[in-house]
C-alpha cells in the first residue's frame, strides 16, 4: 500500500498554501498542537511517509526525543524538508530547521494544513485515505468474493 500515490489536490508550486503564522486558521488543529504537539506530528509524519511510519510510532519518537534533548524538533525538521521535496515548495533544510527550532508549533500546524489543503483528511491517517480515494474512485475494499460452495 505504500507504493500506491494519491492523488492531492491542485496547488501553486513553490509556495506553502497558508502563512506560517496562520494558526488559528484550523483553531482545531492549533489547540491540539498546543498540548500535545506530538499528535500533530504524527499525523504528518504518517502521511508524509506513505504509511511507513505509524501516526503512534513518530508521536512517541518525537516524545521521546523531546525527553532525552529537550528537542523534538530534531525529529520533526525533517519532515519539513520531506514536504518541500514532495510539493516543490521553495526553501532549504536550514530554514527548516530554524523554523521549528524558534517556532515549532507554528512550523507543525503549517505543514499540517498543507496536507490538508493538498485533499487529504489528515485523521484517516495514509492508510484511510488510500481507502477513501479508492473506494471514491469506484473500486470498493472489503471482503474477497467467494466462488461456490463446501464440495468434496
Amino acid at each position: 500500500m505504500a507504493s500506491q500515490h494519491l492523488q492531492a489536490n491542485p496547488h501553486a508550486e513553490g509556495e506553502w498554501s497558508t502563512g506560517f503564522c496562520d494558526c488559528f486558521s484550523d483553531c482545531q488543529n492549533c489547540c491540539i498542537t498546543w498540548l500535545c504537539p506530538c499528535i500533530t506530528f504524527g499525523q504528518v509524519a504518517d502521511i508524509v511517509d506513505r504509511g511507513n511510519t505509524s501516526c503512534g510510532t513518530a508521536g512517541a519518537l518525537y516524545v521521546l526525543l523531546a525527553a532525552i534533548t529537550g528537542c523534538g524538533c530534531l525529529y520533526s525538521c525533517i519532515y519539513r524538508g520531506k514536504i518541500r521535496a514532495q510539493y516543490n515548495i521553495r526553501g532549504d533544510g536550514c530554514t527548516d530547521c530554524l523554523k521549528h527550532f524558534c517556532c515549532e508549533l507554528c512550523a507543525l500546524t503549517q505543514e499540517y494544513r498543507e496536507l490538508k489543503h493538498r485533499g487529504f483528511d489528515m485523521s484517516l491517517g495514509w492508510a484511510g485515505n488510500v481507502e477513501k480515494q479508492q473506494n471514491q474512485g469506484g473500486v470498493a475494499m472489503g471482503a474477497p468474493a467467494f466462488q461456490g460452495g463446501m464440495s468434496r
